[in-house]
C-alpha cells in the first residue's frame, strides 16, 4: 500500500478497536442470552452486496446503522445495497452513520487521499473514494437525507444520513 495507507493505519485501527470482531458474535450472543438487556439485540451479519431482505431484519426496525471504512473498499454494489437496505430497515428518523474518506463534488483532497484512492484502485478497480454528492443521491432515492458532515482526523469524515 502507499504512504497514505501507512499514515492512516494507526488512526483507523484506533477506531476499529472499539468495535467487536465478527468472531466475537457468539460471545455477544451468550452475554445477551444471560443478561437479557432490554435495549440490545443479538449481533447480526449484514452483507450489503445482498438484497436487504437477505439481512433477516424487519423493515422499519432499526434506530441506527453504523458503517465504518467499508464504502471505499468494496464495489459500488455494496454501497448501493447499504443505502437501499438502510432505507428499508431504519425506523423513521433513524440514522445511517458512515465513516471514511470521500470525494467532495468530484474532488479528492488532500494529496494523501488522492494517493490512497489511487492505491485502492490499483489493488481493485472496483474500489475507491466515493463522492458525497453520489451518496446524497443514493440517500434521497432511499428516503434519507444528509443531515450532517463532520470532519475527522486523517482527512476522514463522518456522514450522518437521517431517514425521513
Amino acid at each position: 500500500m502507499g504512504s497514505a495507507a501507512e499514515r492512516n493505519a494507526e488512526p483507523i485501527l484506533r477506531v476499529l478497536r472499539r468495535y467487536p470482531d465478527p468472531a466475537c458474535r457468539s460471545r455477544i450472543s451468550a452475554y445477551i442470552a444471560e443478561e437479557k438487556p432490554s435495549n440490545v439485540l443479538p449481533p447480526i451479519h449484514l452483507d450489503a452486496s445482498q438484497s436487504w431482505e437477505a439481512w433477516g431484519v424487519r423493515p422499519g426496525s432499526m434506530d441506527i446503522i453504523v458503517n465504518i471504512n467499508m464504502i471505499h473498499i468494496t464495489p459500488v454494489i455494496c454501497t448501493e445495497g447499504l443505502f437501499k437496505g438502510a432505507g428499508k430497515v431504519l425506523k423513521p428518523q433513524g440514522v445511517l452513520f458512515t465513516y471514511g474518506p470521500y470525494a467532495i463534488n468530484g474532488q479528492i483532497s488532500p494529496q494523501s487521499n488522492v494517493d490512497f484512492d489511487h492505491a485502492l484502485r490499483q489493488r481493485n478497480p472496483a474500489w475507491g473514494l466515493r463522492d458525497i454528492a453520489w451518496l446524497q443521491q443514493l440517500a434521497e432515492a432511499n428516503g434519507m437525507c444528509l443531515e450532517m458532515m463532520v470532519d475527522m482526523p486523517v482527512n476522514n469524515k463522518c456522514l450522518i444520513f437521517r431517514k425521513q
